[in-house]
């Protein structure tokens, strides 16, 4: 069985089981158990998961699949329940060698952004099979507490990208300054949403999170306005797999001159991130706040990368891997 020695969702220190602040945020003030009574793979072939994973609605490769809370115990949602959270095993595809180290690195990704840098997320934690395999555990935002499902676009959907007319990879072409006028478009008070989409990207960037695709974003229905919903499946991709620094191949924006370096070496520095900042219409010091938090590793990351349930060996790399990124952000582009 797994030794538990932090929260398997806020990564404090000292508790076998999660803490009281993620009784409260993740689990509505219930005593769940971080233990699964069943394991994953027992139930990979069957007809009840292919269900279940056919009733999850957001996209990706990775398999996703409905879930509640029943009599203190995470399970597995049937067709009659309102799934309240959905659990992510790891993937299937075993030519990622490191797979099962994913869900460990969505957790730690997902806190880092929300203790260290106050990006708003989607709750989540980790739980654990018999056979003491990592499963991450995300509460639906879209879920009111009456079972309400709130009305959700992604981004691809509101730039008008589908696979039948841009074919198997939509979710990945076009630029970040398309979803930025999306914003625009459709929120209200899309100035305080579009601080938060900018600081996305740059974290996105920093933490290496190549799969930031169009689906990757979404706008959820607050009353009568649509606003930027919590962050979500933010993950260090780099650490699995080689890819590109962003996940959509038209970069920040076709509209921004890219600095000498971002043009040299292929990989953008922070002057890239605050020319795209006032591409989009930010103001020039909130573009610098926001820049100015990502340009050293913070002690906070360090602790929750040593807090998480990743091994030691992705611990390092994982570090290794935002050093360098950061070493990258602040070269000197002029």
């Amino acid at each position: 069985m797994i030794a538990i020695k932090h929260c398997p969702s806020t990564l404090a220190s000292g508790y076998d089981t999660y803490s009281p602040q993620a009784v409260r945020q993740l689990f509505d003030g219930k005593t769940v158990s971080p233990l699964l009574d069943f394991g994953i793979d027992e139930f990979r072939n069957t007809g009840e998961i292919v269900r279940a994973m056919k009733r999850i609605s957001v996209s990706g490769v990775q398999e996703k699949f409905p879930a509640i809370i029943s009599e203190n115990k995470i399970c597995i949602a049937s067709e009659e329940d309102r799934s309240t959270y959905i659990i992510k095993p790891a993937p299937w595809d075993e030519t990622i060698s490191t797979r099962k180290q994913i869900p460990a690195n969505e957790h730690l990704t997902m806190q880092i952004a929300r203790q260290v840098y106050g990006i708003i997320t989607a709750d989540n934690g980790l739980c654990f099979t018999k056979d003491s395999q990592m499963v991450y555990i995300t509460k639906r935002f879209d879920i009111m507490d009456n079972g309400t499902k709130n009305e959700m676009e992604d981004f691809a959907t509101l730039v008008g990208r589908n696979e039948q007319a841009d074919g198997t990879f939509f979710k990945y072409n076009g630029c970040y300054e398309d979803i930025a006028s999306a914003i625009r478009k459709n929120v209200s008070a899309w100035m305080v949403d579009m601080e938060r989409f900018f600081e996305l990207v740059v974290f996105n960037y920093i933490y290496a999170n190549g799969d930031d695709h169009l689906k990757n974003f979404s706008l959820i229905r607050e009353g009568h306005d649509y606003r930027l919903s919590p962050a979500y499946d933010l993950l260090n991709t780099s650490l699995h797999v080689s890819g590109d620094d962003l996940g959509l191949t038209g970069g920040l924006s076709p509209n921004v001159e890219k600095t000498d370096v971002y043009t040299n070496t292929g990989h953008p520095c922070r002057l890239d991130f605050d020319r795209f900042g006032n591409q989009i219409g930010l103001v020039e010091s909130r573009v610098k706040r926001i820049l100015d938090k990502y340009m050293n590793l913070p002690e906070q990351t360090e602790t929750l990368v040593a807090h998480s349930y990743l091994n030691e060996k992705m611990k390092r790399n994982y570090l290794r891997i935002v050093n360098e990124r950061i070493n990258r952000f602040i070269r000197n582009s002029e």
